[in-house]
């Protein structure tokens, strides 16, 4: 029997992060820390040694980084990633045979034992190091040793010699490995461009951006439409399917069976005989017109984000070159898709089950490649979990491999494991439940889920306002305020987040029936002609809010989210901060519509870097307003009929020069205003 497994001293356990077992990889982003953590231990009471090893995938030798021995045998390291590539990491323990004689020495001294025989074992653990030591080292090695033996040298100066630092270092430097332990498993980091972390997306249809009521958009209409999105300060555009649409079942206004002259269907209703999921709607143009609008909307660093949805229509091109690809029912009829009672009697699903699944997976990559040679590099995929896992780990893998700069949006409104599972393997960005999270208690449990623990290394959250098919009963009853406040918990809670436009900032709120999220005369069915300049709009608040986004760093990552006690159920606070505490941002949210709310909200100074006991002023970037602070308590009072939230910057001490107002005098205000 094979001895060697029971040999082994050292254990490296309970690795973070490692997702599933390193199944999954954990997500970064160009630039940012992967910080490590294990158990490294081992029988007895022999010194460890600790080593993270990282590499990128493709560099065939490994750095080394010395772990750092924290407590209770939880050993840390940490290594930057610079390049979009996938990254890959493991561990390495070993007894510290030096280290292990420098502690039992020091013992031995301290207790005015004889260091004769000690001092030679030494000597002996020096000599092997100078052995393996290079050789600019090992001569100096070699002296330390014969030192340690000589009879001309003081036993003093032995031990000075043995307990110094710079022969510990290089002892470090050259330990005897032959028994080291490696950890089993290679360990997997993603790495996504910047845009992965953080990014401000704005849906719009292009059909209704025409300046004609009535006419159907094309994408020249889209390119005039640009300067007013990028004023509000979004950086991604995303278009629902922009491919042909087919004729046959086409649904009419308000999703109603029969489609009246001049009804367009809706977009997800892919394909007719202009073409499938490679063409474009000649309606919008053509493919060069598309590629001219990503001309200018780069112009405008906005990038274009593409709906990906793997839907045909009776009409698309699939159905007769390939009808194996579908679900035939007993009668000799396609299945179309339904969701009891709902039926989508204009869209046939694919058949992931066919037996020709090969031929159907490859030519649904070939649909993506084929718009990344346009020159997309977003996608928002529709419905993800309604096709298999294996299908988008393999397509996004192999995507990756060529492009990894590909970012996929999941839309994924479903049950948590498999919103998971989804983002597990491969997906950059995922959908949340935000848009049904409506209470203080509600935000805080679901975040702190999100950035508090393992989910955070593999989930990116990407939070909607609103999307075609969601209308929140918040927003359909709280007016004006709601849309103010959902905005605001959308682009601070997290990094990356997204509006439904224009029929956000123009406070569309019209459900198609009581106790229904669809909105009455949905865009998805129906060419809109948008006011967009109409003076009630959002637009002016909305370019505040992505201003102090784009102007304060804390608002461009998630992990630093902390909750903030405040004593009002109706009233949110929270902080952001950047790791070096030189940008940190509180937003407090009052959730109630309709009435002021106030409360004392109590801040970690120290945490924070704010003064204990001197004043310190917070700058309001809503309404460019300034207060004076003191302490770890502090009086808010929040109106939603004027300014329903806070975005404060915090600094670390009051600056020097800025008005300085009592914080009672908001109070005030706030009563003036509701009066």
């Amino acid at each position: 029997m094979k001895l060697d497994k029971y040999t082994t001293r050292v254990v490296i356990d309970r690795v973070y992060p490692e997702i599933d077992g390193g199944r999954f990889p954990i997500k970064r982003v160009v630039g940012e820390k992967v910080v490590v953590e294990a158990d490294v231990f081992a029988d007895g009471h022999d010194s460890l040694f600790a080593i993270l090893l990282y590499r990128k995938s493709t560099d065939p030798v490994w750095v080394e980084v010395p772990m750092t021995f924290l407590v209770n045998d939880r050993w840390r390291a940490s290594f930057f990633v610079n390049e979009c590539a996938p990254y890959r990491f493991t561990l390495m323990g070993m007894i510290d045979a030096f280290q292990t004689w420098r502690k039992d020495l020091k013992k031995r001294l301290d207790a005015g034992q004889d260091l004769s025989i000690e001092l030679r074992i030494g000597a002996d653990l020096i000599e092997d190091a100078a052995g393996r030591a290079s050789p600019l080292d090992s001569p100096g090695l070699q002296e330390w040793a014969g030192s340690l033996r000589s009879g001309a040298v003081s036993e003093a100066s032995k031990v000075e010699i043995a307990l110094s630092e710079d022969l510990s270092l290089l002892m470090t430097r050259y330990i005897n490995r032959d028994r080291a332990v490696v950890y089993p498993r290679e360990l997997e980091v993603r790495v996504d461009r910047e845009r992965a972390r953080f990014g401000s997306w704005y849906e719009m249809f292009p059909r209704s951006c025409a300046l004609v009521p009535g006419k159907h958009g094309t994408f020249a209409d889209c390119e005039r439409r640009l300067p007013y999105v990028s004023a509000m300060g979004f950086d991604v555009v995303y278009f629902p399917p922009i491919h042909p649409i087919g004729g046959t079942r086409r649904k009419g206004k308000n999703n109603v069976p029969f489609a009246a002259d001049g009804d367009p269907g809706t977009p997800w209703a892919i394909g007719s005989k202009k073409g499938g999921h490679k063409a474009v709607n000649p309606e919008l143009g053509t493919l060069e017109d598309f590629r001219n609008f990503m001309s200018r909307a780069a112009d405008y660093d906005i990038e274009v984000a593409l709906d990906l949805a793997f839907n045909c229509s009776p009409d698309h091109p699939y159905v007769k070159e390939h009808p194996e690809w579908f679900s035939w029912r007993p009668d000799g009829t396609i299945q179309y898709a339904e969701n009891p009672p709902k039926k989508y009697e204009d869209i046939y699903p694919l058949n992931f089950d066919t037996p020709n699944w090969e031929a159907l997976w490859e030519e649904l990559k070939s649909v993506v490649m084929f718009w990344i040679e346009q020159g997309v590099r977003i996608f928002r995929v529709d419905n993800p979990h309604t096709k298999p896992f294996g299908f988008w780990e393999w397509l996004i893998s192999g995507v990756k491999e060529d492009y990894p700069e590909v970012i996929f949006l999941s839309e994924a409104f479903t049950r948590p494991k498999i919103m998971y599972r989804l983002a597990k393997l491969g997906f950059t960005q995922s959908y949340t439940y935000f848009a049904w999270r409506v209470s203080k208690s509600e935000f805080i449990d679901y975040f702190t889920e999100l950035t508090r623990t393992e989910v955070r290394e593999f989930f990116r959250p990407s939070l909607w306002t609103n999307t075609p098919d969601i209308l929140i009963h918040y927003l359909q009853t709280g007016g004006r305020p709601a849309f103010m406040i959902r905005l605001v918990l959308a682009a601070t809670l997290g990094a990356n987040y997204g509006i439904y436009g224009p029929a956000y900032e123009l406070q569309v709120n019209q459900p198609r029936q009581a106790g229904s999220e669809e909105y009455l005369d949905s865009e998805k069915y129906e060419i809109k002609h948008w006011e967009i300049e109409r003076p009630d709009s959002l637009k002016d608040f909305i370019t505040q809010v992505n201003l102090a986004r784009r102007q304060n760093a804390a608002l461009q990552s998630d992990w630093s989210l902390r909750f903030h006690r405040i004593d009002n159920d109706q009233v949110l606070a929270y902080s952001k901060s950047t790791a070096d505490l030189s940008n940190v941002v509180l937003v407090v949210v009052n959730l109630d519509t309709c009435h002021t709310q106030s409360g004392w909200v109590e801040l970690p100074l120290a945490e924070l870097g704010l003064p204990e006991n001197e004043p310190y002023q917070v700058h309001d970037i809503l309404n460019e307003s300034h207060y004076t602070w003191k302490g770890s308590w502090n009086y808010i009072e929040l109106n939603p009929r004027t300014y329903p939230a806070h975005i404060f910057r915090l600094p670390s001490r009051a600056r020097p020069g800025e008005p300085v107002r009592n914080p009672g005098m908001r109070k005030q205000e706030a009563g003036e205003a509701a009066e």
